[in-house]
């Protein structure tokens, strides 16, 4: 048989193959093999069903895990943006309730002329050896600031400006060594110096035989000599020394300041100090 003949017949041969499917399947002929048939196919559809659900899980995995990873990214960014808003508020809190304690502390000493004691400098740098003991305000002469002003906080007396810029001053602290200021206790009135040491201590000395001092009594200035205003605090008496053979005794005193956390503080602008010689930061 020709390819040509072959390839004319073959509709035909598929048509009638087709024919006589369908005629032994309607009566039946066919079932027994179709049987067998399904039986054999049956675990390989299966198998197949179950990589196709498998292989279809896993892209739905892959998607989910996108979407995820995406969410999860501008989750962080959210949580980043909030801590750095939590910070920021914090700050503010923090600075407000400082900025208050400032100002209360200002309207209750109405003896003290301080009305320009609302400049408010923030601390901006620090001495990093032990030599000398001062801090850095971003404060200067243009806002008013002049030699011996006093510096306070709400908490009590930091030291006074040894030197004044434009745009800076600096303030000599009470626990530098070259710093001096008249001092009384005050239960037993015992006057001395209150002077810094070495090592960031600070003592008062110079206090005669003849008076009384205590653990735990509080410690302010006394404003003898006109340099500093008075009752402004200082301390706590901590431990006292005495020797019989000594003119004087002195005691160690524990500031109220606490100068490793300065932020702000407050310059004493009206009161007028007496100038110093110039080869003393900070007299008596």
């Amino acid at each position: 048989m020709s390819r040509e003949r072959l390839r004319t017949l073959l509709p035909f041969l598929v048509f009638a193959l087709a024919l006589a499917g369908f005629v032994t399947h309607r009566i039946g002929w066919l079932a027994p093999v179709e049987s067998f048939l399904l039986r054999v196919t049956v675990p390989v559809q299966e198998g197949t069903s179950f990589v196709v659900r498998q292989l279809g899980d896993l892209a739905q995995t892959a998607r989910d895990l996108r979407g995820l990873r995406q969410r999860n990214e501008e989750l962080q960014a959210e949580n980043a943006r909030l801590l750095l808003e939590i910070v920021r508020l914090k700050e503010v809190e923090h600075e407000a309730v400082v900025l208050r304690d400032l100002l209360n502390f200002a309207r209750a000493q109405p003896s003290y002329d301080i009305e320009g004691a609302h400049v408010v400098g923030r601390v901006i740098g620090s001495d990093p050896s032990n030599l000398q003991r001062y801090i850095l305000l971003d404060i200067g002469r243009e806002d008013g600031i002049a030699r011996n002003m006093p510096v306070i906080t709400d908490r009590g007396l930091v030291g006074r400006i040894s030197e004044v810029g434009t745009g800076w001053s600096r303030v000599l602290l009470i626990i530098d060594v070259s710093s001096s200021v008249n001092a009384l206790t005050q239960s037993t009135r015992a006057s001395g110096l209150v002077q810094g040491e070495p090592d960031g201590s600070v003592i008062i000395r110079d206090i005669p035989q003849s008076d009384t001092i205590s653990v735990g009594d509080t410690v302010f200035t006394s404003g003898l000599g006109g340099n500093l205003p008075r009752q402004l605090l200082i301390g706590q008496i901590t431990g006292v020394e005495r020797k019989d053979y000594d003119l004087y005794q002195q005691a160690s005193v524990e500031p109220t300041v606490d100068f490793g956390r300065l932020e702000e503080v407050m310059v004493i602008t009206g009161f007028a100090p007496i100038e110093e010689p110039q080869n003393s930061e900070l007299g008596q």
